[in-house]
Formats: C-alpha cells, sequence, structure tokens
C-alpha cells in the first residue's frame, strides 16, 4: 500500500489511502469506509476488484493512521465528516461502508446527495451501533492503550454506544433518493439488519441485492 494523502478535518489529520489506480479512463473512485476498530487494508480492494476507477480506503478519525484526538467523543455524525473531507478531495463517487462505515455510508449518501454516487452498505463491526434507543447515560472511562496506537479505546466504547433510531436512519435514505438525481441511491448487501436497516430497507431508491451486483450497478452504469 502507497503512502497515504494526508487530509485535514479540523485539528484532525486523516490519512487517506490510494489502493489501486482506474482502470478506465473518466471511471468514478470508489470510496472505501471500514468497520469499527478496524483500519484500511491492502485486501479490501480485492472485494471490488470489478470496479473500474481508483479505490481509495479512509481511516476514520481515532483508526488507522488518523490521529487519535485526546478524550473521546465520538459519534457516527463526526466519522461522516470525516468521509465528507475525503470527498471534497476526491469529487463525486462512490461509497462501500463495512459495518460502521455502511452506517456512515448512509448518513453522507443524504448529507451530500449531489457527490455520493451512489452507496453500498454491507456487514461488519459496528453495523448495529447501540441500537435504536439511548440507555442509561455513564461516563466512558476505557483503559489506555500502552503503546498509544490505533484505534483509540475511546472510540471502540463511544460507537458502540452511538444511538441509530429507524426515524433517523430513513430521514437520510429519503434524502438520497429525492436529491441525487439516481434511481437507486442506496444498496444493502448485510446479512445483518439492525433496527436501522430494516427501516431503509422500505424506503424508495433502496436496492437489497449482492455486493458483485451492487458493484457492476454503480460501476457501470453512471460515470
Amino acid at each position: 500500500m502507497t503512502s497515504p494523502i494526508e487530509l485535514r478535518h479540523a485539528k484532525v489529520t486523516l490519512a487517506l489511502h490510494p489502493l489501486r489506480e482506474p482502470r478506465a479512463a473518466g471511471a468514478r473512485p470508489l470510496l472505501l469506509l471500514h468497520g469499527r476498530g478496524e483500519r484500511t487494508l491492502a485486501r479490501h480492494a480485492g472485494a471490488a476488484e470489478a470496479w473500474p476507477g481508483a479505490i481509495l480506503g479512509l481511516d476514520f478519525t481515532g483508526h488507522g493512521a488518523s490521529t487519535l484526538p485526546r478524550g473521546g467523543g465520538y459519534t457516527a455524525e463526526i466519522l461522516m465528516a470525516d468521509a465528507d473531507a475525503a470527498l471534497a478531495h476526491l469529487g463525486p463517487a462512490t461509497l462501500l461502508g463495512r459495518g460502521l462505515g455502511a452506517y456512515v455510508a448512509l448518513l453522507l449518501a443524504g448529507a451530500r446527495p449531489e457527490r455520493v454516487r451512489g452507496a453500498i452498505l454491507c456487514d461488519g463491526p459496528g453495523l448495529a451501533g447501540g441500537g435504536p434507543r439511548p440507555t442509561t447515560p455513564s461516563i466512558p472511562w476505557p483503559a489506555e492503550r500502552l503503546d498509544g496506537g490505533a484505534p483509540d479505546p475511546f472510540a471502540l466504547v463511544d460507537l458502540a454506544r452511538d444511538v441509530r433510531p429507524p426515524d433517523y436512519a430513513t430521514s437520510f435514505a429519503r434524502q438520497a433518493s429525492q436529491l441525487s438525481g439516481l434511481e437507486r441511491p442506496l444498496s444493502v448487501c448485510s446479512l445483518e439488519r439492525p433496527d436501522w436497516l430494516r427501516a431503509v430497507l422500505d424506503e424508495p431508491g433502496v436496492a437489497d441485492t449482492t455486493l458483485a451486483e451492487a458493484l457492476a450497478h454503480y460501476g457501470n452504469g453512471l460515470r
């Protein structure tokens, strides 16, 4: 894997990893978003071998080679802003999210419908988050890693408690459907179906499909 591109998001430096060069002129890039506690790995590009454009992967804040801020405070919305910074660098792109990255891809598809040219939601760590409703409030205080490296223990705790109400998730699906101009802005390829994802599947413009079919749809249908 080549050296990452460094992107600034507020006080954080994000690592955007180029994983593969484009194989067709003018083809759109594919941005990989990892699961909770993961990082971008070169082998992740193998799952999207047929994609015609460049493939890149983003390390979220507190993960991989990106900055580890002190004190926690992680939310899916902060990570959505991380991915938005990557989109600002890349231009219009298709998103492929695993677990937590799938939820972030949904949020960004609704928040930036003009830039996200299809979002593919797959299984992976952190897909369910903290469930549909808040639990008893508490202050997390995880043990720090001795090596000070990623993933940030606060990220693991905060993002495991991140609440995902179905009606909140469907509002982003509707924005993507109504504002992207795409007939099918979202494709769900996961076997796990937490409450928020089952609700999203009932929305127009959302397909229940396989990863191979979704990649072919976005890779060949729109450039």
